[in-house]
């Protein structure tokens, strides 16, 4: 099991949400956006954070650092670290597995992640076999994108999906966004798209629509 940071906003939720970070970051990155959440209209949350495995990332010049899966290239999806891919799913399923074995319905766990953490959320979501209650992306994409269709349950093929992105994106730019969200649109999701005058980054109008769909996916 991955090791985590958990934030419990009242006793007994029976609501959680798995925050996975981006490259180099760690589970506490996302604790004060977290924090400016307000869910208290659908009861005490658990707000899970892991941290990714330590590994050499090949365009960091090989540097050990916190990643869901290394990056082999800049345009992130020529060529993809589909073992490490693969490797990571497993974890965050087993995260899913833990909360649900604690209480918590699948339709009422949320997947969200940041950019790596993003494409991981949409990697796991869509394969997971029991239908969850939504998946958050913020500026990454969908990966493995050729075997979505082909590897997608059947519990979560129409699963809701948050999808947020900065115009001014340096690392993951836009048109590797919206080609993912149209990806997913054509497979049968209703995605709720939004961009911001940003680069990659979190702004404070996104946390805004981030706890409004929440509030309706999860009300």
């Amino acid at each position: 099991m991955l090791d985590t940071h958990v934030i419990e906003t009242g006793p007994n939720p029976r609501t959680t949400v798995i925050v996975l970070h981006g490259l180099g970051a760690d589970g506490y990155d996302f604790v004060p956006i977290c924090g400016e959440l307000d869910l208290s209209a659908i009861g005490p949350v658990r707000y899970v954070f892991p941290h990714a495995p330590q590994r050499p990332v090949t365009i960091n010049n090989g540097y050990v650092m916190r990643a869901w899966y290394d990056i082999l290239v800049t345009d992130l999806v020529r060529r993809e670290d589909e073992a490490g891919l693969r490797e990571s799913q497993q974890l965050i399923n087993e995260l899913i597995d833990s909360e649900r074995a604690r209480g918590v319905p699948a339709e009422r766990i949320v997947v969200m992640g940041f950019s790596q953490g993003c494409a991981l959320t949409l990697m796991t979501a869509l394969r997971y076999p029991e239908r969850l209650g939504g998946a958050i992306g913020m500026s990454g994409y969908l990966p493995l994108a050729a075997t979505t269709a082909a590897e997608r349950s059947p519990a979560n093929a129409d699963l809701p999906i948050f999808l947020a992105h900065g115009t001014q994106d340096p690392i993951v730019v836009l048109p590797r966004g919206t080609a993912s969200r149209d990806a997913l649109v054509a497979l049968g999701h209703k995605v709720e798209w939004h961009d911001y005058p940003m680069p990659h980054s979190v702004c404070a109008e996104e946390i805004q629509h981030i706890n409004a769909w929440l509030l309706k996916q999860l009300g």
